[in-house]
């Protein structure tokens, strides 16, 4: 019984290791305090073209509302990868309406606007998130993040494109 008293105690004793990634304290912080931004921006986009799904109307219907859920169904994925990001550096992720409102440069939508309208915010929602992206480079390079700035990458492809093929319906 005493071995198995002492075995407990070592197990209740036992703590994390310190995060030894070969990114310091400071610049971890930096580099997820940029990410947040990131996350706000990510989910506030992603609400807002889910919005945008659900109430479209009009001649384009059909083709918005598939282009909306493919758009938003990638963007929910992509919350879970920055937000893991976020907490593999030692921070945690925000994850409330209240801090996204804090964080985000992104309006959220009040109403459904016209079909085009929808088109032109979203192609500025994506703008908006690929300079995010891109104002978190610089601390990611200065610590020799590789792996936020893969992606970073990501993000940026992804939503310029996004942003390129939603420009190319109102023209």
């Amino acid at each position: 019984m005493a071995k198995k008293s002492r075995q407990m105690a070592a197990n209740a004793e036992v703590k994390a290791p310190a995060i030894d990634i070969g990114i310091g304290d400071r610049d971890r912080a930096k580099i997820a305090e940029g990410l947040s931004r990131l996350l706000a921006d990510t989910y506030t986009l992603y609400l807002k073209t889910h919005n945008y799904h659900w109430n479209v109307t009009g001649p384009m219907f059909n083709t918005l509302h598939l282009m909306f859920e493919t758009q938003y169904n990638e963007l929910a994925l992509a919350v879970d990868a920055v937000a893991e990001r976020i907490r593999a550096l030692g921070h945690p992720a925000p994850g409330s309406y209240k801090a996204y409102a804090k964080l985000s440069a992104i309006e959220e939508a009040d109403e459904a606007p016209s079909a085009e309208q929808m088109i032109a915010e979203l192609v500025r929602g994506n703008e908006t998130v690929a300079k995010t992206a891109r104002s978190v480079f610089p601390a990611a390079e200065k610590a020799a993040d590789e792996s936020t700035a893969d992606l970073l990458t990501q993000r940026m492809q992804v939503h310029e494109k996004t942003a390129w093929m939603l420009r190319s319906m109102l023209q």
